[in-house]
């Protein structure tokens, strides 16, 4: 969330940069709930200071006197109305305050997602349509939608032989990258309670929903394990020494895709269940431009070394999530749609995860602030199965293993 005195001073900035991401919030309703939770707090302070006075004005020697029984009694009923309404009050802030999206720089391009920009390119694209990746490994018996379907339903699936060889390996190739620059690997759980889940802004309403939610618990099925790791510092006050944190978290990510069916979605693009390394780093407000550059770059190389054409792309603001201040795309390239798609995100969500979370650090003026908190993803597998699938295939047909990929293929080299 956005800080308070920040929108008290910038009403009309936040409002607009709101209208700008397409989303909705109520400034000045918030800003009058504000006022009148400000106004209770000075009152129930006032009541509470008011019952000490009194308290300390007694003689312990002597036995209270009718009239202090009374004053006491009117000051106790007068501070539990008092915390009453503050805590209804206190509900509706809190939910004002939570509907507000992360700002956006000013050199953010605006409109949807046509107005994405593409800043850089890489690699060459072919022109040649090579097999479609769901046609291919079902001609090779590599995955099952079907029996997926059967025991599951629509969108989940079975991953069999050496293209579960190939997602193992990637992931193997990608942690073990991250892990020389200085990430440190992480397993998380896979459900989290709906605090964490909201501290995120992973909990859009409506036909956007995203989250499996386990019926009689408080418990969600994570969509990313940026989730998790976001809480993992969750109401803690970290030392500045200490950061940057980085962590690289492998875990399956569940998602509904509600109401996402009319984008990409054969085969393995859009499913409910995949596997996936996110990073994730907690750093100084001062370093979180400087770190969403480095995570750009972690990205580009992964891609690079995977031999993926691809173009890096700036995200407009109607296209930005609730909590992203600055986010770009690497989208790789299809020969088999002779168009660029999706395969990597990286977003500067800056100190608006953290605010929900309440996770700070201490400054070197024992100063207690706010941290930011910025996210990547190094590769969802199965995205990742199809950019490789698509793009190296030999004449024969045949997926010809990544280079960098062999040593953890035990001795596969095309499939």
């Amino acid at each position: 969330m956005l800080d308070i005195q920040y929108i008290r001073e910038n009403a009309e900035k936040v409002a607009e940069k709101t209208k700008q991401k397409g989303m909705k919030a109520d400034i000045k309703k918030l800003l009058s709930i504000d006022e009148k939770r400000r106004e209770l707090i000075q009152k129930t302070e006032k009541l509470r200071e008011q019952r000490n006075q009194l308290l300390a004005s007694k003689d312990s020697s002597t036995k209270p006197t009718e009239e202090f029984i009374a004053k006491g009694r009117k000051i106790r009923k007068e501070i539990e109305e008092s915390e009453s309404s503050l805590e209804v009050v206190e509900k509706e802030y809190q939910d004002l305050l939570g509907e507000i999206p992360n700002i956006i720089p000013d050199d953010t391009p605006l409109g949807g997602e046509e107005a994405n920009i593409m800043v850089k390119q890489w690699g060459e694209p072919t022109n040649k349509r090579t097999i479609d990746h769901l046609e291919w490994a079902e001609n090779k018996n590599l995955v099952d939608f079907e029996r997926g379907t059967k025991v599951a339903g629509n969108k989940f699936y079975f991953l069999k032989g050496d293209l579960v060889s190939l997602e193992l390996a990637l992931s193997l190739y990608v942690m073990e990258i991250a892990r020389k620059k200085g990430f440190t690997p992480i397993t998380v759980p896979h459900m989290v309670n709906t605090r964490t889940m909201n501290g995120t802004g992973y909990l859009p309403r409506g036909e956007e929903r995203q989250v499996y939610k386990i019926e009689g618990e408080d418990l969600n099925l994570i969509a990313t394990a940026e989730i998790p790791i976001t809480g993992y510092h969750s109401d803690e006050i970290l030392d500045e020494a200490t950061l940057p944190l980085l962590y690289a978290g492998i875990s399956p990510a569940y998602r509904m895709e509600a109401g996402a069916y009319g984008k990409h979605s054969r085969g393995l693009y859009r499913v409910h269940q995949f596997n996936k390394v996110e990073l994730y780093v907690f750093c100084l407000p001062s370093q979180s431009e400087e770190w969403h550059q480095k995570l750009i770059a972690l990205e580009e190389e992964l891609c690079q070394n995977l031999n993926l054409p691809y173009q890096l792309v700036r995200i407009a603001a109607g296209d930005l999530g609730a909590p992203a201040y600055k986010k770009f795309d690497i989208e790789y390239w299809s020969p088999v749609d002779q168009s660029y798609k999706e395969l990597m995100s990286c977003s500067n969500i800056t100190d608006y995860q953290a605010r929900r979370l309440n996770i700070r650090y201490r400054n070197k003026n024992n100063k207690i602030e706010y941290l930011h908190t910025l996210n990547g993803t190094a590769a969802a597998m199965s995205r990742m199965m199809i950019a490789i699938i698509e793009n190296h295939q030999n004449d024969k047909g045949e997926l010809v293993v990544p280079e960098v990929l062999l040593q953890y293929m035990g001795g596969v080299q095309t499939i």
